[in-house]
């Protein structure tokens, strides 16, 4: 429940207070997002793995993300789109993790597949 109300939160306050990127973040901000999606995604494999450790998890979130940023303005500063390994590292991870977590689910058998409750309350 608690995780429904802070979804609801967060989406009341994006749609009602105006916020523009400005462009010049927005590389940075792309890539926070393709490193923060993984680590969200490599959380969820781990979950289903019964390997879920929140320390690895906050840490993995917030070492990606700096990383990703960091590569990004390196990149800037030496004129070279650094971004994009970046880019590319994340983009590939995401499609791996969101592939292991749909073939588990197509294999559990109908009577162990998770219901959105249980999604939610884990």
């Amino acid at each position: 429940m608690l995780v429904v109300l802070g979804l609801v939160l967060g989406f009341l306050i994006g749609w009602y207070i105006p916020f523009q990127l400005p462009f010049a973040g927005a590389k940075y901000a792309g890539v926070a997002f393709l490193a923060g999606l993984d680590s969200v995604l490599g959380g969820a494999r781990a979950g289903i793995e019964q390997k879920f450790d929140f320390t690895l998890f906050t840490s993995g979130f917030v070492t990606n993300t700096l990383l990703a940023v960091f590569l990004a303005m390196a990149g800037d500063v030496l004129g070279v789109d650094l971004y994009l390994a970046a880019v590319v590292t994340f983009g590939v991870r995401i499609f791996q993790n969101l592939a292991y977590i749909r073939r588990d689910l197509i294999r559990r058998p109908a009577s162990e597949q998770p219901t959105l409750t249980d999604l939610l309350n884990s």
